[in-house]
């Protein structure tokens, strides 16, 4: 059995042989293996070059692709600036909009907003998730002191924006929380100041100074901070809540003002009517004063008149013209003593006129008559 398999295995050797033998023959160019001992070169696919372009597309591929999901790359919006950070350096110049390309890895570049932003100082107002991506936020209303102690809250609004010239000092300085940094603290502690030189009772009337203060106060302490980090827009002062027992004591003082007021109309109406009562009764005064000149007017006149006719009188009498006179009465007391015999008459001293005369004949009434 050895035997047989040595010569089977000798005969399928010769076979072998005799079958690449043609092949050798056919290609005098290439080395023959049993010459060479038995050396073979590479079998050379024919669609290696093929091969190699695919493999140079798909390698590009691949980079775009590292590039994409690296992406070296970012697009700054209007409102907005970039500041690039290189191996933990902040570049100190602002990144304007449009693209910018950065190394990945080394470099980053951080998206701030420049446009105005919002704090309501309120107790309940909260603008959830839409106010925050608007730039609107909301913090705790101010809780202070009035100038007696007593606890008082203030709300207000602040409007303001990042300085874009100076933001990459701003957030390294203060980092991405730099208006909880600035804005915050300054606003609590100017409105603690303001408010804390007035007692609560007088707030709500000192509302516009208080306002005031506040809002030029604010604009100074921000103005202090080095590199003008924020542009202060407007302060506004909402509400000044109250504690309920100033509240009530408030209400009083106002009725009690109202009252006054009302009083003070009435004494104010009650003068212009008593102003107006006297002004017509010095009308009605100035009336009768005027009347009265005249009828003393008057009486001056005529007796000035009667006076100067008294005088004309005088002037034109004469001592014949009295004995006309005197003669003229002496007739008629003749004619009166014929009717009358027991009159009885006096004359005066010098027999000059006027003569009394006297009837005896009744003894109840004498009658006594002048003579003119």
């Amino acid at each position: 059995m050895p035997i047989d398999l040595n010569e089977h295995l000798k005969r399928k050797n010769e076979q072998r042989n005799n079958d690449e033998s043609p092949k050798k023959n056919d290609k005098n160019d290439k080395p023959n293996p049993s010459k060479n001992g038995g050396f073979r070169p590479p079998n050379i696919p024919q669609n290696l070059l093929t091969n190699k372009k695919i493999t140079g597309l798909i390698a590009i591929i691949i980079i775009v692709l590292i590039i994409l999901l690296a992406k070296p790359f970012v697009v700054i919006n209007s409102g907005e600036v970039g500041i690039k950070v290189t191996a933990g350096k902040y570049d100190t110049t602002p990144l304007q909009p449009g693209i910018h390309f950065f190394v990945p890895i080394i470099q980053d570049i951080i998206i701030v907003d420049t446009r105005v932003r919002t704090i309501n100082f309120s107790r309940t107002e909260d603008m959830g998730v839409v106010g925050k991506n608007q730039g609107i936020f909301r913090n705790d209303a101010i809780n202070v002191m009035d100038s007696r102690g007593l606890t008082v809250s203030i709300e207000l609004t602040v409007q303001y924006r990042l300085n874009p010239q100076t933001a990459p000092q701003t957030i390294a300085t203060y980092g991405l929380s730099w208006e909880q940094k600035i804005i915050n603290p300054v606003v609590r502690d100017v409105v603690r100041s303001v408010v804390g030189r007035y007692p609560a009772e007088e707030l709500p009337t000192k509302r516009n100074e208080i306002a005031s203060l506040i809002s030029s106060d604010i604009s100074k302490e921000i103005t202090k901070f080095p590199n003008s980090p924020v542009e202060l827009s407007s302060v506004q002062l909402r509400e000044i809540v109250l504690p309920q027992n100033i509240k009530e004591q408030i209400e009083k003082v106002q009725i009690a003002r109202q009252e006054s007021e009302r009083v003070r109309y009435e004494v104010d109406r009650s003068k212009q009517e008593a102003q107006k009562a006297a002004a017509l009764a010095k009308g009605e005064a100035d009336a009768n004063r005027i009347r009265a000149q005249g009828v003393a007017d008057a009486i001056i006149i005529e007796a000035k008149a009667k006076s100067q006719a008294n005088k004309s009188i005088a002037q034109s009498l004469s001592d014949k013209l009295l004995q006309l006179k005197q003669i003229e009465t002496q007739g008629k007391f003749n004619e009166a003593l014929k009717e009358n015999k027991d009159a009885q008459i006096f004359l005066t001293p010098g027999g000059a006129v006027p003569n009394i005369w006297v009837d005896s004949k009744s003894k109840q009434k004498n009658t006594a008559t002048t003579g003119k």
